[in-house]
């Protein structure tokens, strides 16, 4: 029996990254702050709708920004991995506060589109293209990362879709002020909603497939199977398991059965840097076989 655990591959926030989730947790809060007050001003569902999802956003931004350090802890005794895991947690509680907060705009657009109130359509487009240029600002910071990184790519998401939703209240603004019709403000509202959920799906499905154990996107285990399979000297794979570690780093286990079995570490280096570099799978584990002996675990419904 040979084991290998390859750390190498493992990938964290870029260095910067503390300064990009600052700022944007610094422009985001401070402009809900500015955006609940003119939407309250100027009696805009709109404006008020879209400050509380920026605000569930602050949060979404301080809890990934967390959850990117507390990945970076060391294993202990109790916590073999460390807090990895906590950023998958992160991702899915990012995504549940957005669908949340999609619940209560939808209700409020309800009960206006019965009882339409008078709206200040010019204050809610200076405001909203204010919010167009700070939520661009922000996705911006994020668009390097989010395709390495499932937090990333969430903070990413979520302040691409505040810049659109921003966006839809400067017409908003611009519709009523040109036809007066005061039932653009919850009907759009509305609208802003389904952008929000449509956006967010993948999201939550991705995040909860992760925190199943579920193969991560982009990994092909078909392949990653092939791959083992045609190694020199390899007869049999099974028992092969792929998982997501983190956002960032994925693990994988494997019985390999090998009639003759390599008498030193060299096949196994192989491996995973095969395995590294065609697959970004950092974390090995690769249990070998000389098959002369049934493995209770070969049958593939079994755990």
């Amino acid at each position: 029996m040979s084991h290998d655990h390859s750390h190498a591959g493992h990938a964290h926030a870029p260095p910067d990254g503390n300064l990009k989730f600052a700022l944007a947790v610094a422009l985001n809060a401070g402009f809900v702050a500015v955006e609940f007050g003119y939407g309250v001003a100027a009696n805009s569902l709109a404006l008020v709708s879209d400050a509380a999802h920026n605000l569930g956003d602050v949060f979404s931004l301080l809890i990934a920004w967390s959850a990117i350090h507390l990945g970076k802890s060391l294993p202990t005794k109790r916590h073999t991995y460390g807090l990895r895991r906590s950023s998958i947690l992160a991702a899915v509680v990012n995504a549940v506060i957005l669908l949340m907060a999609v619940g209560g705009i939808v209700w409020e657009a309800a009960v206006r589109m019965a009882r339409p109130e008078t709206v200040q359509g010019e204050t809610v487009i200076w405001v909203a293209a204010a919010g167009v240029l700070i939520n661009t600002a922000s996705a911006l910071l994020f668009l390097a990362g989010r395709k390495k990184d499932l937090n990333v790519r969430g903070a990413f998401q979520h302040m691409a879709s505040d810049a659109a939703v921003s966006l839809a209240v400067v017409a908003i603004g611009v519709g009523i002020a040109l036809t007066g019709w005061l039932w653009l403000d919850p009907a759009v509202s509305i609208l802003i909603g389904a952008v929000i959920v449509w956006g967010t799906w993948g999201l939550l499905r991705e995040s909860l497939n992760l925190a199943m154990d579920a193969v991560p996107a982009g990994i092909d285990p078909h392949a990653v199977e092939a791959f083992l399979a045609g190694l020199r000297g390899v007869a049999a794979v099974h028992d092969l398991h792929i998982w997501a570690m983190s956002t960032t780093e994925v693990a994988l286990t494997a019985h390999l059965v090998m009639p003759q079995a390599p008498t030193d570490d060299r096949f196994l280096g192989e491996a995973c840097h095969g395995l590294r570099h065609r697959f970004g799978i950092g974390h090995v584990t690769i249990q070998l076989e000389h098959g002369d002996i049934a493995c209770h675990q070969a049958p593939a419904n079994v755990v």
